[in-house]
Protein backbone atom coordinates (compact mmCIF):
# COMPACT_ATOMS: atom_id res chain seq x y z
CA UNK A 1 0.00 0.00 0.00
CA UNK A 2 1.23 3.28 -1.19
CA UNK A 3 -0.01 6.27 0.92
CA UNK A 4 0.46 10.10 -0.29
CA UNK A 5 0.17 11.87 3.23
CA UNK A 6 -0.59 15.36 2.74
CA UNK A 7 0.69 18.15 5.30
CA UNK A 8 2.85 15.66 6.61
CA UNK A 9 5.36 17.74 8.42
CA UNK A 10 1.66 18.99 11.20
CA UNK A 11 0.75 17.67 14.36
CA UNK A 12 -1.34 14.80 13.42
CA UNK A 13 0.63 14.26 10.20
CA UNK A 14 3.39 13.47 12.25
CA UNK A 15 1.80 10.94 14.12
CA UNK A 16 0.05 9.71 11.08
CA UNK A 17 3.34 9.12 9.73
CA UNK A 18 4.32 6.61 12.25
CA UNK A 19 1.31 4.96 12.36
CA UNK A 20 0.10 4.40 9.21
CA UNK A 21 0.59 0.43 7.73
CA UNK A 22 2.65 0.57 4.11
CA UNK A 23 4.90 2.96 1.97
CA UNK A 24 4.23 6.30 3.65
CA UNK A 25 5.18 8.86 0.84
CA UNK A 26 5.33 12.30 3.05
CA UNK A 27 3.72 15.61 1.64
CA UNK A 28 4.38 19.01 2.91
CA UNK A 29 2.68 22.51 1.33
CA UNK A 30 6.48 23.02 -0.68
CA UNK A 31 6.07 20.01 -2.40
CA UNK A 32 2.31 20.53 -3.20
CA UNK A 33 0.01 23.29 -2.80
CA UNK A 34 -3.80 21.76 -2.81
CA UNK A 35 -5.38 24.98 -3.88
CA UNK A 36 -3.76 24.48 -7.34
CA UNK A 37 -5.68 21.78 -9.10
CA UNK A 38 -2.80 21.25 -11.59
CA UNK A 39 0.09 20.19 -8.77
CA UNK A 40 -3.05 17.94 -6.85
CA UNK A 41 -3.00 15.91 -10.47
CA UNK A 42 0.51 16.11 -11.12
CA UNK A 43 1.49 15.12 -7.22
CA UNK A 44 -0.25 12.10 -7.85
CA UNK A 45 0.34 10.82 -11.11
CA UNK A 46 4.68 11.07 -9.69
CA UNK A 47 3.84 9.32 -6.86
CA UNK A 48 0.66 6.59 -7.72
CA UNK A 49 -0.38 6.38 -4.60
CA UNK A 50 -3.30 3.69 -3.43
CA UNK A 51 -4.57 6.23 -0.61
CA UNK A 52 -3.92 9.86 0.34
CA UNK A 53 -4.30 11.44 3.73
CA UNK A 54 -5.15 14.74 3.59
CA UNK A 55 -4.40 16.51 7.18
CA UNK A 56 -3.63 19.93 5.34
CA UNK A 57 -6.17 22.50 6.37
CA UNK A 58 -6.35 26.52 7.02
CA UNK A 59 -7.12 26.37 10.89
CA UNK A 60 -6.63 30.29 12.02
CA UNK A 61 -10.09 30.39 12.68
CA UNK A 62 -10.20 34.02 13.57
CA UNK A 63 -7.73 35.42 10.83
CA UNK A 64 -10.43 33.34 8.54
CA UNK A 65 -12.86 35.70 9.35
CA UNK A 66 -11.06 38.69 7.51
CA UNK A 67 -9.53 36.34 4.74
CA UNK A 68 -11.79 34.07 4.05
CA UNK A 69 -11.30 33.81 0.61
CA UNK A 70 -7.39 31.72 1.48
CA UNK A 71 -9.43 29.98 4.10
CA UNK A 72 -11.92 28.52 1.20
CA UNK A 73 -9.07 28.07 -1.22
CA UNK A 74 -7.41 25.30 0.97
CA UNK A 75 -10.85 24.12 2.84
CA UNK A 76 -13.39 23.85 0.63
CA UNK A 77 -11.79 24.59 -3.28
CA UNK A 78 -8.68 22.92 -2.69
CA UNK A 79 -10.23 20.14 -1.21
CA UNK A 80 -12.48 19.71 -4.21
CA UNK A 81 -9.68 18.75 -6.45
CA UNK A 82 -8.56 16.08 -4.07
CA UNK A 83 -11.43 14.34 -4.39
CA UNK A 84 -12.08 14.29 -7.94
CA UNK A 85 -8.47 13.74 -8.69
CA UNK A 86 -9.12 10.93 -6.50
CA UNK A 87 -12.27 9.69 -7.96
CA UNK A 88 -10.79 9.67 -11.22
CA UNK A 89 -7.74 7.46 -10.24
CA UNK A 90 -9.88 5.21 -7.85
CA UNK A 91 -8.20 6.17 -4.55
CA UNK A 92 -9.27 5.77 -1.07
CA UNK A 93 -9.17 9.75 0.45
CA UNK A 94 -8.90 10.54 3.66
CA UNK A 95 -9.42 13.76 4.73
CA UNK A 96 -9.45 15.41 8.18
CA UNK A 97 -12.91 17.16 9.83
CA UNK A 98 -13.44 19.59 12.69
CA UNK A 99 -15.99 19.78 15.40
CA UNK A 100 -16.83 23.29 14.39
CA UNK A 101 -19.04 22.12 11.60
CA UNK A 102 -22.29 22.03 14.74
CA UNK A 103 -21.91 25.50 15.58
CA UNK A 104 -23.37 26.95 17.94
CA UNK A 105 -26.75 25.09 18.73
CA UNK A 106 -27.56 24.61 22.19
CA UNK A 107 -26.70 20.73 23.41
CA UNK A 108 -26.31 18.43 26.29
CA UNK A 109 -25.47 15.32 24.55
CA UNK A 110 -22.53 14.61 22.46
CA UNK A 111 -22.98 14.78 18.19
CA UNK A 112 -23.43 11.77 16.14
CA UNK A 113 -21.98 11.63 12.69
CA UNK A 114 -25.96 11.48 11.86
CA UNK A 115 -26.92 14.63 13.71
CA UNK A 116 -27.32 17.97 10.58
CA UNK A 117 -24.13 20.47 10.87
CA UNK A 118 -25.00 24.03 11.21
CA UNK A 119 -21.47 25.93 10.80
CA UNK A 120 -21.37 29.72 11.28
CA UNK A 121 -18.27 31.52 10.86
CA UNK A 122 -16.11 31.07 7.78
CA UNK A 123 -13.71 28.49 9.12
CA UNK A 124 -16.23 26.17 9.98
CA UNK A 125 -18.31 26.93 6.64
CA UNK A 126 -15.20 26.16 4.57
CA UNK A 127 -14.59 22.97 6.64
CA UNK A 128 -18.17 21.36 6.29
CA UNK A 129 -17.62 22.25 2.10
CA UNK A 130 -14.59 20.49 2.16
CA UNK A 131 -16.69 17.13 3.93
CA UNK A 132 -19.16 17.46 1.55
CA UNK A 133 -16.88 17.38 -1.84
CA UNK A 134 -15.01 14.00 -0.40
CA UNK A 135 -18.46 12.63 0.45
CA UNK A 136 -20.08 13.25 -2.69
CA UNK A 137 -17.22 13.05 -5.17
CA UNK A 138 -15.20 10.25 -3.75
CA UNK A 139 -16.80 6.83 -3.22
CA UNK A 140 -13.92 5.49 -1.03
CA UNK A 141 -14.11 7.89 1.63
CA UNK A 142 -12.92 8.13 5.13
CA UNK A 143 -14.00 11.55 7.02
CA UNK A 144 -12.92 11.65 10.19
CA UNK A 145 -13.91 14.84 12.74
CA UNK A 146 -11.97 15.56 15.49
CA UNK A 147 -11.29 18.56 18.23
CA UNK A 148 -8.70 20.74 19.56
CA UNK A 149 -6.10 18.70 18.77
CA UNK A 150 -2.31 19.23 20.19
CA UNK A 151 0.83 16.94 19.64
CA UNK A 152 4.68 17.14 19.76
CA UNK A 153 5.51 18.40 16.63
CA UNK A 154 4.19 21.45 18.12
CA UNK A 155 6.97 21.96 20.11
CA UNK A 156 9.19 21.81 16.90
CA UNK A 157 7.05 24.04 14.45
CA UNK A 158 3.88 26.22 15.88
CA UNK A 159 2.41 25.99 19.53
CA UNK A 160 -0.74 24.53 19.87
CA UNK A 161 -3.17 25.06 23.20
CA UNK A 162 -1.80 22.99 25.38
CA UNK A 163 1.62 24.53 25.02
CA UNK A 164 0.26 28.11 24.88
CA UNK A 165 -1.39 27.20 28.66
CA UNK A 166 2.27 26.72 29.94
CA UNK A 167 4.03 29.07 28.16
CA UNK A 168 1.53 32.45 29.68
CA UNK A 169 1.64 30.34 32.82
CA UNK A 170 5.48 31.08 32.85
CA UNK A 171 5.54 34.53 31.55
CA UNK A 172 2.34 35.81 33.71
CA UNK A 173 1.23 36.08 37.15
CA UNK A 174 -2.09 35.00 36.08
CA UNK A 175 -3.81 33.11 33.20
CA UNK A 176 -7.81 33.95 31.98
CA UNK A 177 -9.16 31.15 30.08
CA UNK A 178 -12.96 30.01 28.62
CA UNK A 179 -14.51 28.08 31.12
CA UNK A 180 -17.95 28.05 29.28
CA UNK A 181 -16.86 25.84 26.39
CA UNK A 182 -17.31 22.49 26.40
CA UNK A 183 -14.96 20.43 24.36
CA UNK A 184 -12.40 17.16 24.35
CA UNK A 185 -8.76 18.11 23.39
CA UNK A 186 -7.38 15.31 21.66
CA UNK A 187 -3.86 14.10 21.43
CA UNK A 188 -2.68 13.43 17.83
CA UNK A 189 -0.58 10.20 19.04
CA UNK A 190 -4.03 8.79 20.12
CA UNK A 191 -6.22 10.08 16.91
CA UNK A 192 -3.82 8.61 14.90
CA UNK A 193 -3.90 5.24 16.09
CA UNK A 194 -7.33 5.22 15.76
CA UNK A 195 -7.22 6.58 11.97
CA UNK A 196 -4.30 3.70 11.58
CA UNK A 197 -6.90 1.26 12.35
CA UNK A 198 -9.70 2.24 10.62
CA UNK A 199 -7.93 2.91 7.13
CA UNK A 200 -7.19 -0.61 7.22
CA UNK A 201 -10.82 -1.88 7.90
CA UNK A 202 -12.53 -0.15 4.32
CA UNK A 203 -15.39 0.92 5.97
CA UNK A 204 -15.77 3.87 4.52
CA UNK A 205 -17.69 7.18 5.59
CA UNK A 206 -17.97 9.79 8.19
CA UNK A 207 -16.46 9.10 11.51
CA UNK A 208 -16.12 10.91 14.64
CA UNK A 209 -12.68 10.54 16.54
CA UNK A 210 -11.35 12.62 20.00
CA UNK A 211 -10.65 11.63 23.49
CA UNK A 212 -12.73 10.76 25.93
CA UNK A 213 -14.62 12.69 28.82
CA UNK A 214 -16.06 16.18 29.12
CA UNK A 215 -13.92 19.49 29.64
CA UNK A 216 -13.70 22.83 29.33
CA UNK A 217 -10.34 24.80 28.15
CA UNK A 218 -10.07 26.19 31.60
CA UNK A 219 -10.33 22.24 32.91
CA UNK A 220 -7.67 21.67 30.61
CA UNK A 221 -5.56 24.70 31.09
CA UNK A 222 -5.52 23.80 34.85
CA UNK A 223 -4.83 20.60 34.11
CA UNK A 224 -2.19 21.33 31.81
CA UNK A 225 -0.48 23.82 34.67
CA UNK A 226 -0.68 21.26 37.31
CA UNK A 227 0.66 18.61 35.51
CA UNK A 228 3.46 20.70 34.82
CA UNK A 229 4.55 21.40 38.08
CA UNK A 230 3.49 25.76 38.09
CA UNK A 231 1.44 26.82 40.34
CA UNK A 232 0.31 29.91 38.20
CA UNK A 233 -3.15 31.43 38.94
CA UNK A 234 -5.94 29.99 36.57
CA UNK A 235 -9.15 32.32 36.12
CA UNK A 236 -12.15 31.78 34.28
CA UNK A 237 -13.48 33.77 32.29
CA UNK A 238 -16.74 33.52 29.66
CA UNK A 239 -17.18 33.59 25.65
CA UNK A 240 -18.11 37.02 25.79
CA UNK A 241 -15.48 38.17 28.00
CA UNK A 242 -12.57 36.32 25.75
CA UNK A 243 -14.16 38.78 22.70
CA UNK A 244 -12.21 36.63 19.65
CA UNK A 245 -13.24 37.44 15.89
CA UNK A 246 -14.41 34.25 15.10
CA UNK A 247 -17.85 32.53 17.21
CA UNK A 248 -17.05 29.67 18.86
CA UNK A 249 -19.53 26.32 19.36
CA UNK A 250 -20.32 26.06 23.05
CA UNK A 251 -20.93 22.39 23.00
CA UNK A 252 -18.13 20.25 20.98
CA UNK A 253 -17.96 16.87 22.56
CA UNK A 254 -18.29 14.01 19.74
CA UNK A 255 -19.92 10.88 19.99
CA UNK A 256 -16.99 8.76 19.05
CA UNK A 257 -19.25 5.20 19.41
CA UNK A 258 -19.26 4.25 15.76
CA UNK A 259 -15.12 4.34 15.33
CA UNK A 260 -14.56 2.36 18.41
CA UNK A 261 -17.56 -0.30 17.16
CA UNK A 262 -15.49 -0.23 13.64
CA UNK A 263 -12.06 -0.43 15.10
CA UNK A 264 -12.43 -2.16 18.33
CA UNK A 265 -10.52 0.64 19.79
CA UNK A 266 -11.34 3.51 22.17
CA UNK A 267 -9.79 6.58 22.72
CA UNK A 268 -8.52 7.23 26.66
CA UNK A 269 -9.72 10.07 28.50
CA UNK A 270 -8.58 13.34 27.80
CA UNK A 271 -6.69 13.51 30.89
CA UNK A 272 -4.49 10.38 30.97
CA UNK A 273 -3.57 11.53 27.24
CA UNK A 274 -2.62 14.91 28.63
CA UNK A 275 -0.21 13.35 31.08
CA UNK A 276 1.42 10.99 28.45
CA UNK A 277 1.42 13.93 25.89
CA UNK A 278 3.45 16.27 28.40
CA UNK A 279 5.62 13.10 29.76
CA UNK A 280 6.51 13.05 26.27
CA UNK A 281 7.88 16.79 25.35
CA UNK A 282 9.56 16.72 28.65
CA UNK A 283 7.13 19.15 30.30
CA UNK A 284 5.44 17.00 32.98
CA UNK A 285 6.44 17.56 36.74
CA UNK A 286 6.99 14.81 38.46
CA UNK A 287 6.23 16.11 41.89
Amino acid sequence: MRIALIGASGQLGTDLHQQLVGEVIPVDHARCDITDPARVAALLDEIRPDMVVNTAAYNLVDKAEIEPEAAMAVNAWGVRSLAQECQQRDLTLVHIGTDFVFGLRDRRTPWTEDDAPGPEGVYAASKLLGEYFVRSLCPKHFVIRTCGLYGQAATRTKGNFVQTMLRLARERSEVRVVADQQCVPSYTRDVAEVIAALVATREYGLYHATNAGPASWFEVAQEAIRLAGLSTPIMPITTAEFKSPARRPAYSLLDCQKVERVTGRALRPWREALRAYLEATGDYHRG
